[in-house]
């Protein structure tokens, strides 16, 4: 059997951001050439029918050569957001103690039938 060899990753910085059920991690790491780069993870956690959960994980790399560029359009697209829609975040599934509604019973039957025409027969 072939042995692996472990790819040891030294934390040079980093930085945790807990959002609700998403997490963001900045990670500053050291490429082949003993420079740095900055990687943006967003995690998710998703929970299965079975009670058990998953992550998603989404990764951005980011170069020195792109600081700047990056640091303007992100400044840019905030400003432009805030501008028009403010800073109150307007949905309640973004707030950190959000639970999404629960259905009453009658509301389930309800949406159950909605699928099913009223049709009447001649007799």
């Amino acid at each position: 059997m072939e042995e692996r060899k472990e790819i040891k990753v030294e934390e040079i910085f980093s930085k945790t951001l807990r959002a609700g059920r998403r997490t963001y991690f900045f990670d500053v790491r050291e490429t082949k050439a003993k420079d740095y780069y900055l990687t943006i993870t967003e995690s998710k956690k998703f929970t299965n029918e079975d009670g058990s959960f998953h992550y998603k994980k989404h990764k951005i790399y980011l170069y020195k050569e792109d600081f700047n560029d990056f640091k303007a359009f992100f400044e840019e697209t905030i400003n432009f957001i805030i501008k028009e829609k403010g800073e109150e975040v307007i949905s309640e599934r973004h707030q950190k103690d959000y639970k999404p509604p629960q259905k009453e019973e009658n509301e389930k039957s309800s949406d159950e039938d909605s699928d099913l025409s009223d049709i009447e027969y001649d007799e």
